[in-house]
């Protein structure tokens, strides 16, 4: 049977439900959460000097970057200070977000992706198309002729366990020889110094336990008071990201190991300008679990290419409109204002709100009107959308066949055949 995006995603979001009503508090840790995320945010000061203090207590030592610019070269000049010459990571929305791997490929640093699913992207000299699953488009075909490529597997062999077996032997050797591994964060405490990574491979701890230099970078963001707030989110978060109780690893990190280094990079990058708009502040309390991209409508349709923010989806469309409003304020238009984001998202964001607010904005009048008018024009009525669509299938299937550029990285749509249902 044929999966696709959307039925792939859908099915997550499915899953999800099913947890969700296994647990009977499932609504009031929501609304916790919400109420910590507000809370986090308009303590943020205090709680990041907190960390500071204790994750220096810890014998970690603290950096603070106020931009991607300062997040790039703290990390280049720990490298270069160390000699690295090979350097593993672990999965990190931020690195995407500052344009890590290029700037240290410019250097002459081998950086090599550790999570499954990015490193078939990285392979692949692509970017992820979702925040938590970022091969989610690709075929295991696709994969098994590019490990034929990369690995040398077996011609024609695209069986999912063995194409995972010869990712783990290839990806063994750069664990074992890395110079340093760096993690992004799921969560950075407060209370006790500590950084929380959530994986499902490992990678994160295989890529940090060899190398005397370890490096976690998060956005301010990601800053939770305590240990009990941190039980909130950790309930919430795999059951909505994946549809799991919880992800197979969640590691604390905290104090360097003996003989070793423990760098933790703490990032502004424009958060602290999204916390002064009384708009929309409250997209920080996001904790990029990508529940709002697998029930989306849009995105399930069209895919992450199809959005011109490095996140798709509601909170991607949101954060590229408070990154540049200019650049991506096309984006808004991706968007039906179903709501289905916010009966989802675990911190009960409303994002689809918060793109209504965006488009008063951003989309003027005339545009908007000719899209009404277009609108009514082919589909004010059953004998204008049966001619609509008697043009539109074949013209579809033709686009289709000749490689149309809309049609490349996602399945291309088909369009009914009014014909088959006279």
């Amino acid at each position: 049977m044929k999966i696709d995006v959307d039925d792939a995603l859908w099915l997550v979001r499915g899953k999800r439900d099913r947890l969700s009503k296994e647990i009977p508090e499932w609504e009031e840790l929501r609304d916790a959460a919400y109420r910590l995320k507000l809370y986090s945010n308009s303590h943020l000061p205090e709680l990041l000097e907190q960390f500071e203090t204790q994750a220096t207590a810890n014998g970690a030592i603290v950096h603070w970057a106020k931009d991607a610019d300062e997040y790039r070269n703290i990390i280049g000049g720990l490298l270069k200070d160390h000699g690295v010459s090979l350097f593993v990571k672990s999965k990190s929305m931020l690195s995407e977000e500052c344009h890590l791997v290029p700037y240290l490929k410019n250097l002459g640093i081998e950086t090599v992706e550790t999570d499954l699913g990015e490193r078939i992207i990285q392979l692949m000299g692509s970017r992820p198309s979702h925040i938590v699953l970022p091969a989610i488009h690709i075929k295991r075909q696709e994969v098994g002729k590019l490990f034929e490529k990369e690995m040398g597997t077996e011609p024609g062999n695209c069986d999912p366990t063995y194409l995972t077996h010869a990712a783990r032997r290839n990806l063994r050797n750069y664990f074992l020889n890395a110079d340093a591994g760096m993690t992004g964060a799921n969560f950075a405490v407060a209370s006790t110094g500590e950084v929380v990574v959530c994986t499902n491979e490992g990678n994160a701890d295989l890529g940090t336990s060899v190398p005397k230099l370890q490096i976690a970078a998060f956005g301010i963001d990601k800053i939770v008071p305590d240990r009990e707030s941190l039980g909130v989110f950790t309930r919430l978060l795999a059951r909505t990201a994946t549809g799991q109780p919880v992800t197979t690893y969640t590691t604390h990190y905290s104090a360097p190991r003996e003989g070793s280094e423990f760098h933790i990079i703490m990032v502004d990058n424009g958060r602290s300008r999204i916390l002064a708009d009384k708009d929309h502040f409250r997209l920080l309390n996001c904790l990029r679990c990508g529940g709002c991209m697998n029930t989306c409508p849009v995105y399930r349709r069209t895919g992450g290419y199809s959005y011109s923010y490095f996140i798709p989806g509601p909170i991607g469309v949101n954060l590229g409109m408070a990154s540049n409003p200019e650049a991506h304020k096309k984006d808004l238009s991706a968007c039906s204002l179903c709501q289905s984001c916010a009966g989802v998202c675990p911190v009960k964001m409303d994002l689809a709100d918060q793109i209504y607010l965006w488009r008063q904005h951003f989309h003027s009048s005339v545009p908007k009107r000719i899209l009404s008018d277009g609108m009514l024009a082919v589909m004010g009525g059953p004998s204008r959308l049966k001619a609509t669509l008697a043009v539109g299938h074949p013209a579809m299937k033709a686009l289709k066949a000749c490689g149309f550029q809309w049609g490349k990285g996602r399945d291309f749509p088909d369009i009914a055949n009014p014909l088959e249902h006279e």
